[in-house]
């Protein structure tokens, strides 16, 4: 009521020429008030000819009046000035459009400090202090100023939603568990938002590691552009040493080799960079995806969060999978030894000819590994043969001649001992390493079992030797219908059923390996990127006893 006072006093006390706050009043002999400025102002401005008259009454004057200071106008207006500086909040403390504005203060709202949940209403700081004071109200949830509390509101009866349906995925009030989702799997808001909190974590992770992944993609093909530069430069010298040999009959020669090695360094160093450029925007856009994340992590609204979750986007495989394929360090040096073998040549048989020397993409391939193939065939192009180790297999493993099937057997085999040899786990290990790019297949017979890549120095005993679950490990567990991945411990339910057959793809070097479900069309299963540090080799283990497998 005070602030409505002042407010009327102000209007009050306002010229009604500048709409402001008297400044110097006069009062002018029709009793009305204004600026001495404003009046003489608006008098000035009128025609020669024209009398005098008052902006409001329109009553004219002749002569024009000698303004008068009024006094008592102006100690009221000064005390009015004072008494509005004390009482009246500042400009900011008011709701603007874009600010949450007091739900309980009247004329000019304040801003809102907090939102209650349970009241469904905003408060400012004064209006706010019974929810400190009042023992029930300092129940409340307070959450930050938000505008869209009409949204925790049931639209069919008008309850404020604390539950959620789980059946129907929606938010629901307490009437509506009872009525219209009777029956349905509902539990608490504050449940289901501990729950998508978790998911959200593990949605965080994953960001997370993919970009601390292309952060290391980055990092090897900055360290591959050096390597081309420095590795093309020392070709570049050593050229022009040897052909500075050979005088003038060289020098064409030396300068065509030179040319050559550069522009097959710029076509290297841009295919490098290009790909850099795109991982670096990747990491940018999982950063920004980062960001939404934690956004919504830290929403105090159960409602709120639960209404923006399902909208984020599912975070998608890479586009730009980084499957780079840094080989040794030798770059241009084949250009350097096939110089070198031509100044040989050249110093025993200088009028015999020339040997041309061609610089091609085959002698000095810098290139990023090629992609993963499409189709069976492209797969096919890098089969290798694999046989099974005995001195590896399990006493309740039978081999084949050829060691390329295998069968779980309920007798155990007398196998000699051997270091090598499995003993907590019925799994076996190739004979041959898998180094470069390899592709092989795995027939189940029945049931199916486990397809692994492993180090050749995992443990043979205790339950840390089996396939997948340890760190030396990674394994595709398929049993009839279903299948899921497993590496250090770490299970990941698969949502693709494989075929009775498995394809593996391994590309060594680059850290890629790829499950395929094999049938008419090759079906991703899994794709793992990472970095391997030791020769692998390939494994089977098989669940129950007359199961089989065997290698194709």
């Amino acid at each position: 009521m005070a602030q409505q006072g002042i407010q009327l006093d102000q209007e009050t006390f306002c010229c009604s020429i500048c709409l402001d706050l008297l400044k110097r009043p006069v009062t002018i002999p029709c009793g009305h008030s204004y600026c001495r400025r404003c009046i003489n102002n608006y008098w000035d401005g009128e025609e020669e000819e024209k009398i005098p008259s008052c902006p409001q009454c329109r009553q004219t004057f002749t002569p024009r009046p000698v303004l008068v200071r009024n006094t008592m106008l102006a100690d009221l207006v000064e005390q009015l000035k004072k008494t509005e500086l004390q009482a009246a909040p500042a400009d900011h403390c008011y709701a603007g459009p874009a600010d949450v504005g007091c739900d309980f203060c009247t004329g000019r709202k304040l801003k809102a400090i907090k939102s209650c949940l349970q009241c469904v209403a905003s408060y400012c700081e004064q209006h706010l202090q019974p929810h400190y004071d009042v023992a029930p109200l300092k129940k409340h949830k307070l959450v930050e100023p938000s505008n869209k509390l009409q949204e925790n509101i049931c639209s069919l009866h008008h309850e404020v939603m604390k539950m959620f349906c789980r059946t129907d995925q929606q938010c629901i009030c307490y009437l509506c568990s009872v009525d219209e989702h009777k029956g349905h799997h509902a539990v608490s808001a504050a449940a289901e938002r501990k729950e998508r909190q978790r998911e959200l974590g593990e949605s965080r992770q994953q960001v997370q590691q993919r970009i601390q992944d292309r952060q290391k993609d980055v990092k090897v093909l900055q360290q591959e552009v050096k390597a081309i530069n420095q590795s093309a430069d020392k070709a570049v010298r050593d050229s022009e040493e040897i052909f500075s040999q050979l005088i003038r009959l060289m020098e064409k020669r030396s300068s065509d080799v030179k040319q050559q090695i550069r522009s097959q360094q710029k076509t290297e160093v841009s295919g490098a960079e290009e790909l850099q450029q795109k991982l670096e925007q990747e990491i940018a856009e999982l950063r920004r995806k980062d960001a939404e994340l934690q956004q919504l992590s830290h929403t105090e609204d159960h409602i709120q969060f639960l209404h923006n979750y399902p909208s984020l986007p599912h975070l998608s495989e890479s586009t730009h999978s980084a499957s780079i394929n840094i080989r040794p360090l030798r770059h241009f040096e084949e250009v350097t030894a096939a110089v070198s073998k031509v100044r040989d040549q050249l110093q025993n048989m200088l009028s015999e000819g020339w040997t041309k020397i061609s610089l091609t993409p085959t002698d000095l391939d810098v290139s990023l590994s090629p992609p993963e193939p499409k189709t069976r065939a492209g797969f096919l192009r890098y089969s290798q043969e694999i046989t099974m180790d005995p001195n590896t297999a399990h006493i309740r493993l039978l081999l084949s001649e050829e060691n390329r099937d295998v069968m779980r057997i309920s007798t155990p085999r007398s196998y000699s001992d051997h270091p090598d040899r499995f003993t907590g786990c019925p799994q076996v290990m190739s004979t041959e390493s898998l180094t470069g790019r390899c592709y092989w297949e795995v027939e189940w017979g029945s049931r199916g079992g486990i397809v692994a890549v492993t180090y050749k120095d995992i443990k043979r005993g205790g339950g840390e030797s089996r396939f997948g679950f340890n760190e030396k490990s990674w394994a595709l567990n398929h049993y009839k219908d279903s299948c899921s991945f497993t590496h250090n411990s770490i299970i990941t339910p698969l949502s693709v059923p494989p075929s009775s057959r498995v394809g593996v793809y391994l590309d060594q070097s680059a850290g890629l390996l790829s499950f395929y479900s094999v049938s008419d069309t090759m079906t991703l299963l899994h794709r793992v990127q990472t970095t391997f540090t030791q020769p692998l080799f390939a494994g089977i283990w098989l669940w129950n006893v007359a199961d089989t497998a065997n290698f194709k």
